[in-house]
């Protein structure tokens, strides 16, 4: 009897341990991730692969890891990623990640950003952000507001906001066009009229941009 008391002691023992190592472990990670999240700032830009077709299709043709973007905005104490999604919106931070493949992401920064990006610039930002929010995404990839997609909404608010071009525009031609996952969204997209002279803006080339700097990267 005494043996199987202690016995059963033991396991108690080993399995509370186990909880409180796990729980352990799950705050310390926690803690990390907020502290690392603590240190983004307005108007960082945050790049992450999403798992669709046409997503798919953007990474192939831009000869890039990542197919979405959108820009760090702190409110109130939280902080969001603005991304042109359907419709263009605020997402939490913590919600964006999960969305991204593997929850793996990078966050870039303006060279100079504590000097260009005062709180009267990123006030602009964010004010002509605004004017966009709740635009449908534009499956279309036009060079206009009628409707956004995610790395045209970064660069129209760098630009319209603080007066910096991120990176200069590409025609649809210049990318990689010849795959065939990107022959079939185009085909689905554009049937036989392709936009090839329309001026557009990828991920890669904000990834890319001589003006930004790395301050995150988990992938």
């Amino acid at each position: 009897m005494k043996k199987k008391y202690t016995l059963f002691t033991i396991i108690a023992f080993l399995t509370i341990s186990l909880l409180y190592l796990s729980n352990e472990v799950d705050t310390s990670f926690k803690i990390s991730n907020k502290k690392t999240q603590s240190s983004f700032k307005d108007g960082d830009i945050i790049f992450q692969t999403s798992e669709s077709e046409q997503c798919e299709a953007v990474r192939i043709a831009t000869n890039s890891n990542f197919s979405h973007c959108g820009i760090i905005f702190i409110e109130n104490g939280k902080t969001y990623v603005y991304e042109a999604v359907q419709p263009v919106k605020m997402t939490l931070l913590n919600e964006w990640i999960q969305h991204g493949k593997e929850s793996k992401y990078v966050i870039k920064r303006l060279k100079n950003a504590d000097k260009v990006l005062t709180k009267s610039v990123l006030e602009k930002m964010k004010s002509y952000g605004k004017t966009l929010n709740n635009k449908n995404y534009d499956l279309y990839f036009e060079w206009s507001n009628d409707k956004i997609y995610c790395s045209e909404l970064v660069w129209k608010i760098y630009k319209e906001g603080a007066d910096i071009e991120l990176c200069p525009t590409k025609k649809l031609k210049d990318f990689n066009l010849k795959h065939p996952v990107v022959q079939s969204i185009m085909k689905k997209r554009y049937g036989a009229k392709i936009p090839y002279e329309e001026d557009v803006v990828a991920p890669s080339q904000l990834y890319d941009s001589e003006l930004v700097i790395t301050v995150f990267d988990n992938y």
